[in-house]
């Protein structure tokens, strides 16, 4: 009965502890947002950068695996090069380690009592009193999280104690290494989480039961444990992220057969060498020392490393999406992140588009975007005019189909910010399909004899011009934009609407034109009106917050 008891006061100690990490993790990703993961791309230009961003976010948001998914995903989606991505991963294995050197300075160092039940006891109280706010909900999260995570290592260290005093440990003692090297796997294979394999066998070591040889080798087993995760995400991915989970498999595998072999002159550095006697401290800074080994050995030939996994997996990737392709809606800051992007890819492409056909030249336009690279891939500007807008209709059918799966795993506020995205999605696809609806005019005007109407056709392609130069300013940050800005883009829009009507019918008065030519000419300025207002419309979304967003909404657009 005292033997079940144990094992019952483990395994509460196991699920607390891992209760207590789902906390923390929804706690700091969700104050944290989206400004790690633009400071993680803003730093991994190279491979210092990008290990160094790899460590100290995931030191932060304490998931190797979170951050392993999120940088599957950004692979994937082709913003992340696999070199830098291999380089992050290295770089988040380490991080983890910093909550092992928490657990083993305080949870074993201090009266637990005394950190864990006065943060358990404010996240608390402020999860009931202000709760309804986002702020203060994720940072009684985090209070209650940090304060479990203690409980639960408590839980877990006196169960480890008792057992101790009733079961002899001391025969498993002559076992070989290999079988904790297992040990530690399959823990961390269960669990899905080498933070508590860590607790686990720090609270063993602490009790006694295991020595620090047998410590080091479960520890070493639980480096592995967590990739069955990334390799799950990856199945069915692109090339790009199978490649990347393989690499992180193999260099997992490798790192872990090199420190086995090299387990006794590790441990004898860490005791004799480096003189640490303390086994709780050892072990944390063995786990730090293998994976700064890692860096060491990996990071100086990652360009090799890279080409050789280029050449597993071939590129069967038939989805126009450039960023939400193989975006996993398991991790949905990241997935709504690769749809923002992919919104303004979309806009781009229909702004490419609407100028081809006007024979505008996009010269600068293409030079000044993001997308090159991808559109080359794609061959989008080999593909015709009627390829084109096809490959709009598919790409916004794929926008569209992954709004349906995303929406479900959004709170309120990003579903609100998600629904401004699809919108101006539609808004755009609207304004491709007004213009394509036009193209035959715009021939009929862009080459008539007739000087109305070849006037009339060079007025609005100058319009056009100014109008989506001054759009992709507004989209690259170029120039400042608010509420205000676009307001008057619309008025312009709307003034040059009437204005080129009104001196129309005046020029018509005065000259002779057959009726299907003002048919053509009217029915030419009203598409294109009602095309410009869609594309600013798309712009608005992307760029305005819900207030502004439904503020200029209420202006009367459709007034034609």
């Amino acid at each position: 009965m005292e033997t079940l008891n144990t094992i019952l006061k483990l395994a509460a100690g196991v699920g607390l502890f891992l209760f207590a990490m789902y906390l923390v993790e929804e706690s700091l990703k969700n104050l944290s947002g989206r400004s790690f993961k633009l400071f993680l791309q803003r730093i991994t230009k190279n491979n210092i950068g990008a290990v160094a961003g790899g460590t100290i976010i995931t030191g932060i948001l304490q998931s190797s695996s979170m951050v392993s998914l999120m940088v599957l995903a950004f692979v994937g989606a082709g913003v992340f090069t696999m070199k830098n991505a291999m380089a992050i991963i290295l770089g988040a294995n380490l991080g983890t380690t910093i909550a092992s050197w928490l657990v083993a300075t305080l949870g074993f160092k201090t009266d637990i009592e005394v950190i864990a039940y006065p943060a358990v006891c404010l996240g608390g109280f402020l999860l009931i009193l202000l709760g309804s706010r986002k702020k203060f909900k994720y940072i009684s999260y985090f209070l209650l999280g940090f304060g479990l995570m203690f409980i639960g290592l408590s839980f877990m260290k006196t169960a480890m104690e008792t057992q101790v005093q009733h079961f002899d440990f001391s025969q498993y003692a002559s076992m070989p290494l290999i079988v904790f090297l297992i040990i530690g796997f399959l823990i961390t294979l269960i669990v899905q989480s080498s933070s508590v394999n860590m607790a686990l066998t720090l609270s063993a070591l602490n009790a006694g039961a295991i020595g620090f040889p047998m410590a080091a080798a479960i520890v070493l087993g639980g480096e592995t444990g967590t990739i069955i995760k990334i390799l799950a995400s990856a199945i069915g991915g692109n090339a790009s992220k199978k490649r990347v989970a393989l690499g992180n498999l193999l260099f997992n595998i490798f790192i872990t057969a090199i420190a086995f072999i090299l387990l006794k002159p590790i441990l004898q550095l860490i005791t004799d060498v480096i003189k640490i006697k303390d086994p709780l401290i050892g072990l944390v800074t063995f786990s730090s020392l293998i994976n700064l080994l890692a860096i060491v050995l990996f990071l100086p030939v990652l360009d090799i490393f890279t080409k050789f996994l280029e050449r597993f997996f071939k590129n069967t990737d038939g989805n126009s999406a450039a960023f939400i392709g193989h975006a996993s809606i398991a991790e949905p800051v990241t997935a709504l992140d690769l749809f923002r992007r992919e919104t303004n890819y979309f806009i781009h492409n229909s702004m490419l588009f609407n100028l081809e056909l006007f024979k505008i030249d996009t010269t600068a336009l293409k030079q000044q975007s993001d997308y090159v690279e991808i559109n080359e891939k794609n061959n989008y500007e080999t593909k015709s005019i009627e390829e084109k807008y096809e490959f709009l209709k598919q790409l916004q059918g794929e926008m569209q189909a992954f709004y349906l799966k995303l929406r479900t795993k959004l709170n309120s506020e990003q579903n609100s910010e998600l629904n401004q995205l699809i919108s101006a999605a539609r808004s755009s696809m609207h304004a491709v399909k007004s213009v394509k609806d036009i193209g035959a005019n715009i021939t009929n005007l862009s080459r008539s004899s007739k000087d109305i109407k070849y006037q009339f056709f060079l007025h609005h392609k100058n319009e056009t011009q100014q109008l989506y130069d001054k759009l992709n300013a507004f989209l690259t940050k170029k120039e400042p934009t608010n509420f205000e800005e676009l307001k008057v883009l619309f008025d312009t829009i709307q003034k040059n609407y009437t204005t080129a009507l009104n001196t129309f019918y005046t020029e018509v008065q005065l000259t002779t034109i057959e009726s299907i030519d003002i048919t053509t000419v009217i029915n030419f300025n009203r598409e294109l009106f009602t095309s410009n207002k869609a594309m600013l419309m798309a712009v608005k979304d992307v760029l305005l917050d819900e207030k502004n967003a439904q503020n200029f909404n209420e202006i009367p657009i459709y007034k034609t």
